[in-house]
């Protein structure tokens, strides 16, 4: 009679069976729902730019998607699990570039694998009369499915156009407070570019992108707290400076006012002085006593010129020759 063969379960000897185990699905479940969640958020836009132009649905798109409420959700950090690891992805990668040879290392592995394919390929030939890396090709050689290609494309088309977009609505001050922070990020990093390397500052932007949004959300309260009492002492020394300033122009345009009155009242008294010291010459004093206003002025013979008393001479076109050759120009040409 063979013994009975009995299995014994040793708690921990499966390592699908655990507690553990069950932590690890769970946050891998959670995690593939918060990336579904954030690759769902790229709906169809709704809202629009300040021309009327769609933000990020092109004419010719099939499915536009709007990557404005995709990085919301990725920065705002709704799922925490997606943006932990594109965070630490996007840092991994900025490191990777500065610290290893990955260009290097794409053309070594390059050249040791077709240097293998060749000296296998070879040798084969020569001593199997059969190369061995063409054993192994496929009948049909792997192609890129035309709908892949044309979504990735489409992709890549939506994304540059957003970034686009929003680069016009920066510049033409569409939202005042967007360009006020676009200018001071501008300035900072114009001033750290001098002593910091790209990637370096690359890191610091991305730090900022990602742990800023989480700074307010954990804080938002106090935050907020601070940023209104900010806003009304602004508003409050906004108020005192137009105050003060409407002030000191109702005070200049007053004191302007007094100087031209015055200016004013000078220069008619300088007239009134000048007219009444001008002399008046006894000829004009004699006139105006004999005429009257309503009498006409009196005239003499002599202030007439003499009238010509015979014919024009012939040949003589020039007024001044016929008074010369008259007895009126003669008898001046004799007295004088």
């Amino acid at each position: 009679m063979t013994p009975e063969m009995t299995t014994l379960q040793i708690p921990g000897s499966n390592p699908t069976i655990g507690p553990v185990a069950d932590n690890v699905r769970n946050q891998t479940a959670k995690t593939s729902s918060e990336f579904r969640n954030l690759a769902d958020s790229r709906a169809p836009p709704n809202s629009s730019a300040a021309s009327g132009q769609p933000l990020t649905r092109m004419p010719h798109t099939l499915f536009p998607k709007d990557y404005h409420s995709f990085f919301y959700n990725l920065l705002s950090w709704e799922n925490p699990r997606a943006t932990s690891i594109s965070f630490l992805s996007t840092v991994l990668f900025i490191f990777a570039a500065r610290y290893l040879p990955a260009l290097r290392w794409t053309f070594k592995v390059l050249y040791i694998t077709l240097g293998c394919t060749a000296a296998a390929e070879l040798g084969g030939k020569m001593v199997l009369s059969q190369g061995l890396a063409s054993s192994f090709r496929p009948k049909k050689y792997y192609t890129i499915p035309r709908e892949a290609l044309e979504a990735s494309l489409e992709d890549v088309e939506q994304l540059i156009n957003f970034f686009v977009i929003e680069f016009q609505r920066v510049l033409f001050a569409e939202k005042p407070a967007h360009t006020v922070a676009a200018f001071v990020a501008s300035l900072i990093s114009y001033w750290l570019i001098k002593f910091t390397p790209i990637w370096g500052l690359s890191l610091i932007t991305v730090s900022m992108l990602y742990l800023g949004p989480l700074v307010y959300t954990t804080n938002k309260e106090l935050i907020d707290h601070h940023l209104e009492n900010a806003t009304n002492v602004v508003n409050a020394q906004a108020t005192q400076v137009k105050d003060l300033a409407g002030h000191h122009t109702s005070r200049a345009t007053s004191a302007v006012k007094g100087y031209a009155g015055d200016y004013t009242s000078k220069a008619q008294n300088y007239i009134g002085s000048a007219r009444a010291k001008t002399p008046t010459s006894p000829s004009a004093a004699n006139s105006g006593a004999k005429s009257g206003p309503g009498s006409a002025p009196a005239y003499t013979s002599s202030d007439f010129p003499h009238a010509p008393k015979q014919e024009p001479m012939p040949g003589v076109t020039s007024h001044q020759q016929q008074y010369e050759n008259s007895r009126f120009g003669g008898q001046a040409e004799a007295t004088s």
